[in-house]
């Protein structure tokens, strides 16, 4: 996607820097976004005097929190990341950041390199929000490789802040994705998530290592992210890691973390998917053992398990099985705007999860208006619905509720017809 160069610029020095707030996510931050506002339209806002008022006192703000990432007090630091986290959450933000991309960089260098805990962890998401708003191309990649250093000498350093090496775990990941420009690096990034996730595997006698909940989250995190750019691989790396990887992937469904369990299910039906693809006639040695062992967690009774996490890991092994026995998958859709979206593949479940955990409820509004995520769904341009249409295409509380009851009472004759035609046809 090509971007225009911009010139690297710094805003001015602002005191009392005060957290981005939801109010603030309101506030238009570019005129050519305005459509994608659900809150007010331009008349209702007073006209365009009051829009650019509103555009002016929000990048006033942001220039603060920028100048903020430098402060000596870390309580000031972290507010300034976690301002400039949601900002970028929360709208697109290209021509602004594009101008300061290379401020914002060293402050996540400094912040990364000298912060503690949750503001190193901070720093890593902040830099991922970075590429997603600069999307992939030159402006990202040089984002990508002042910090790549910096985010593999945290995820290996075992002295490191464990909550810093769970962040970047996550956050490498992502950041390859986007900004990456050689397969070659993507595969040695995939190495270095390797080296932390083998070592949950399950012994040879069946026993599991023992380690912390914070450790097991760290390699839960980085097998997410190894899974996430199984998706960007080439055939030949691919076969590599379905010769080395997907015999012993099963070792982690011993796990006695459940969310190590459900990353590893999810990634065996993720590499299930991409072998199927490259040859539908893909067979794997030691399917039936797989498929066992994959039933028994889909209706796991084991009661020293709590039953929230039985509940959640049933529900994700009964998907995870159907995809192993029969490469089916459970499609979801996924409405934004005027626009839907279908989920219908592992490859792109692992993505649209990777990017909704650093955007969160941003999400709907990025899948609208953020080129790049629109193009890695293949959803085309940014559809610019103006403000009175959607106005018009909204419809009142009561309306949809009528609506749904109407529904609702349709699914139900159908139900009771169905019943109905059921009949005892006796033995033969």
């Amino acid at each position: 996607m090509p971007r225009t160069k911009k010139r690297n610029t710094r805003g001015g020095q602002h005191g009392n820097v005060q957290p981005f707030s939801d109010e603030d996510a309101s506030i238009e931050t570019l005129s050519h976004c305005s459509s994608f506002s659900d809150a007010t339209s331009v008349a209702d806002d007073g006209g365009e005097a009051s829009e650019d008022a509103a555009q002016e006192d929000f990048q006033y703000k942001l220039k603060g929190f920028i100048d903020s990432t430098v402060d000596k007090s870390a309580k000031t630091r972290q507010g300034a990341l976690d301002g400039l986290k949601a900002a970028m959450a929360t709208r697109i933000l290209y021509e602004f950041i594009s101008e300061r991309r290379m401020t914002i960089t060293d402050s996540i260098e400094r912040c990364l390199k000298k912060g503690k805990g949750e503001e190193q962890r901070a720093a890593a998401s902040l830099a991922c929000l970075l590429c997603i708003q600069l999307g992939s191309g030159i402006e990202s990649e040089e984002v990508f490789k002042t910090l790549k250093p910096i985010f593999k000498n945290i995820l290996a350093d075992g002295s490191a802040n464990i909550q810093a090496r769970q962040a970047v775990a996550t956050s490498l990941g992502l950041c390859t994705l986007v900004a990456e420009d050689d397969i070659l690096d993507v595969h040695a990034t995939m190495e270095c998530f390797e080296n932390l996730f083998t070592r949950s595997y399950a012994k040879a006698d069946g026993t599991c290592p023992s380690m912390s909940p914070q450790t097991s989250q760290l390699h839960t995190n980085a097998l997410l992210s190894w899974a996430l750019l199984l998706t960007i691989c080439t055939a030949n790396q691919l076969k590599d890691v379905l010769h080395k990887h997907l015999p012993k992937l099963p070792r982690l469904l011993e796990s006695e973390d459940v969310n190590m369990r459900i990353a590893a299910g999810e990634t065996i039906a993720l590499l299930f998917e991409l072998a199927r693809d490259m040859d539908s006639d893909f067979e794997f040695d030691d399917w039936d053992a797989l498929c066992d062992k994959l039933n028994a967690l889909a209706t796991d009774c084991n009661k020293h398990r709590a039953k929230t996490d039985k509940r959640k890991q049933r529900s994700v092994f009964r998907d995870v099985l159907k995809a192993v026995e029969e490469g089916d998958f459970q499609s979801e859709a996924i409405r934004f705007g005027t626009e839907r979206m279908t989920i219908d593949t592992w490859v792109r479940k692992r993505t649209y999860d990777a990017f909704r955990e650093f955007v969160g409820s941003g999400m709907n509004y990025h899948l609208q208006a953020n080129e790049f995520i629109r193009d890695v769904f293949e959803l085309g341009p940014p559809m610019l619905v103006d403000a009175a249409t959607m106005k018009t295409m909204k419809i009142s509380r009561f309306e949809r509720h009528l609506h749904n009851s109407a529904a609702f009472k349709a699914r139900t004759k159908a139900r009771s017809k169905f019943r109905d035609k059921r009949v005892d046809v006796g033995e033969f």
